[in-house]
Order: C-alpha cells, then structure tokens, then sequence
C-alpha cells in the first residue's frame, strides 16, 4: 500500500483548465511557537506534483478554520495553524509529522491525499497517540483509532453505483479497468461482489500502470470484448489519456458508458468537458449539488482563494467539513486532548455543503450519501440518482464486512473475522 493512490495531473492542463489557484495568505498561520490553547497542525503538499490538487484541500481546511475564527473560534479560543508541506514525498510527509508532534506537540492534525502520504504519517500518530483527520475517499482495509476518516470508502461508492448501473442503464456486461496498485484493485473486488448480486458479470479487469498515456490498445481491446459499460478505477493523468483514446476512436458513452469512481471535476476540466459528456461517476459530493447550502459553499471557496473558476470536488468539501467536526469534538470534550477528541468525535454530526455528515461511534469514518452524476457539457455533473440518506462506512466490506458484523469497531480491528475470509 506503499504506492501512491493517485498520480498528478499535468500542471499544464490544470492551468489551461482555470484551477490554479493563487498563494494564500493567511494571518492565522503560525510557525512554531510556545504553546497555546488551541493550536493544529495542517499537512498536505503545498509543493511538488500533487501540490496542484492538495493546495485546494489546505485552502479547505484553512477557509474552515477562518470561519470558525470569525465565529469567535474552539472554546472562545482563535484557533492558530503550524503548516507543513509535504512536498508530493511520502516520506517528507512522514517527517512533517513527526515535526508537528514531536517538536509542535501537536495534538491534531488535518492533511494527507494520496494512501501513500497517509500510511507515511500513521505509524507516528499511532505511536504518540496523536489525531490525524484524512479528507480522501480511500480504497478501506484499515482501521486505526488515531485517524478520522472522512472520505468515501468503497461501499459508499458502489453500493449504489453497480445496481443502478444494471437497472437502471440495462448493463450487464463490465469491463473493469484500473490503474495498477491498491486502490483499483480493491474497488474491483466489491465491483465484482456486486455485480454478481445484480446478476451482471464481468468480461474482463484489466490494470495499467500510474501515468499510463498510451490509451490505444487498451480502448481497442474494450471496443471488442462484448462488454456494454466501463467500470472505470482509473486515477491520475491516465484518466485525460483513457478518456481522450476513447472520444479519439469514435466510442460513444451513450452507447458504452465509462462508469467511474475516481473521475471527478478536477480531471473534467483537465481533459476537456467534451470527452466525458454521458460518462458517469459515483461519489457523494459533486459541486453542482443543487442546495443553497452548497451554493453558498461554492462562493465562498471561490471568494477564499480568489479564483472566480475554482472547482470543488469531494475530497475538498471533506477537508472543510471534518475541521468543524473536530471543534465539536473539542468542545464537547472541553479538551484538545487527543484521546479525549477521539472519544467525543464519534457520532458527531454536521451539515456539510454536500449535505448531513456523522462520524461513525465504531470505526471513526464516515457516514456519506452515495449520489451518482452523469458529466454535462459545461464540465459540471448532473446528479441522476441519490440515496435519501447517508450510509455506514464499511471499511472491510470486500472482505465480508456488513453492518451487523462489523470487523472494525472501537475496541480496533477483529482480525480473527478478517483472517477467516481469506
């Protein structure tokens, strides 16, 4: 689980497409200092490839923290940031960690992006019994008392996604396509557990490489394998390249939809909103969320970093929702204390700009509303199907987890159930 979970988009195109945002300045941000009441630490990558996608997950998380500043902040508190850059490095991300414990002694920490930064940073939060809240959907089997999560896992991705995909578009025949490492792969095993309750199967489940460009043979071998949709866990610059191969030799999502739990309006305007139109994704929050809610969300995040086209997207609102989650916990708690936190945080609830959030009391990830949104010609997602209400994460649900046997509770990971599945 070493490699990272998804590549960076070529800068070029993310400039091209509007997203790059402007420094931000922000006077709450402090170096080191002596300690202080209220004090976090954010972590995610201000430098590097990935930059040009985390740089909005800290604009998030320090919009959130404005906020709540202005709202007279955690216990009557200004809540005062030590920021670090992971740099795109695993292991830049592990020793800005260990810098926000151990010489900031931290208590909490909002940051990470790919499952590479954050297997980096796990093992110093668990062992200085420390706080990390990770903002990205992620493919499960982990389970740590240390970290809030409060992305997607694969259940809350799918469970709705292949049923609808059967019934409702009369699909029956996958072809799953991924990049080659512990995500897709993943996502592939509750695709197939799906697809075989559905009564759909697949053709084939084919992997390439992270940063694979070369889209040609691929696409040809998709156009003669008898499949009628895509099941796309395609992440990174191979999703411009997979997308663009398949507008390039005349395949037409109307016909032969490319269904995906990765694409998401960042890789939209990226490659151009013409060569995903038709084509589907499956997260539970999409900017064109049609709530004053989430549109007063969208403006304000465009008015923080001063950019009128900024884009949200899922990781993003989560890494603005879970900072209120924590002031919650802290205020219940009426301490920052991170095992004080990790106990008041559980069955926090929030009305995030995507809609009700709540952390769930056993395996500290989070209940999210599954949604699926058909891509439109102006780079936005039209929501065609939503659950009417969130759902439990399930973590270990490729392994035969459900909510009545639960392998992932408050007391940690049950891995006698988790061993007799294998």
């Amino acid at each position: 689980m070493s490699i990272k979970r998804r590549d960076v988009l070529r800068g070029a195109s993310l400039t091209a497409a509007g997203l790059l945002v402007p420094p931000l300045a922000a006077p709450f941000i402090r170096t080191a200092r002596a300690a202080s009441p209220v004090r976090v630490g954010v972590l995610f990558s201000l430098t590097g490839g990935l930059s040009i996608i985390e740089k909005s997950l800290s604009d998030a998380t320090l919009m959130a923290i404005s906020e709540i500043n202005a709202a007279g902040g955690v216990m009557g508190e200004k809540v005062e940031v030590v920021q670090e850059d992971g740099a795109s490095d695993p292991k830049t991300y592990n020793e800005k960690a260990s810098k926000l414990i151990v010489e900031d002694d931290i208590p909490t920490v909002f940051g990470g992006y790919t499952s590479a930064s954050r297997k980096a940073v796990l093992p110093v939060f668990e062992k200085r019994d420390r706080m990390f809240f990770y903002p990205t959907y992620y493919e499960g089997y982990e389970c740590s008392k240390n970290v809030v999560y409060t992305g997607a896992v694969p259940n809350q991705q799918l469970s709705n996604f292949i049923p609808w995909i059967v019934k409702t578009l009369g699909k029956k025949k996958f072809f799953i396509v991924g990049s080659n490492y512990i995500y897709p792969r993943e996502m592939s095993k509750v695709c197939k557990i799906l697809m075989k309750q559905n009564g759909a199967e697949w053709v084939a489940d084919e992997y390439l490489e992270l940063g694979h460009s070369e889209w040609g043979s691929m696409v040809n071998k998709i156009k003669n394998s008898g499949c009628d949709a895509v099941l796309s866990n395609v992440v990174g610059d191979s999703v411009v390249a997979f997308y663009r191969e398949y507008k390039n030799q005349g395949i037409s999502h109307e016909k032969l939809p490319i269904c995906a739990t990765v694409t998401s309006e960042i890789e939209i305007a990226a490659m151009g909103p013409e060569y995903a139109v038709g084509s589907y994704t499956s997260f539970p929050y999409f900017m064109a969320i049609d709530t004053p809610r989430n549109k007063a969300f969208v403006q304000r995040y465009r008015a923080f970093v001063k950019d009128p086209k900024a884009v949200t997207h899922h990781a993003l609102e989560s890494a603005y929702f879970q900072v209120f989650l924590w002031k919650q916990a802290v205020e219940k708690a009426k301490s920052v204390k991170p095992d004080a936190v990790r106990e008041a945080v559980r069955g926090q609830t929030y009305a995030a700009p995507g809609g009700d959030v709540k952390v769930d009391v056993d395996n500290l990830h989070t209940w999210l509303t599954p949604r699926i949104a058909q891509w439109q010609a102006d780079g936005q997602g039209k929501i065609v199907n939503a659950y009417p209400h969130p759902i439990k994460p399930l973590p270990y649900v490729a392994y035969g987890e459900t909510d009545t046997n639960l392998y992932c509770t408050s007391k940690g990971l049950d891995v006698a159930k988790l061993r007799a599945r294998h």
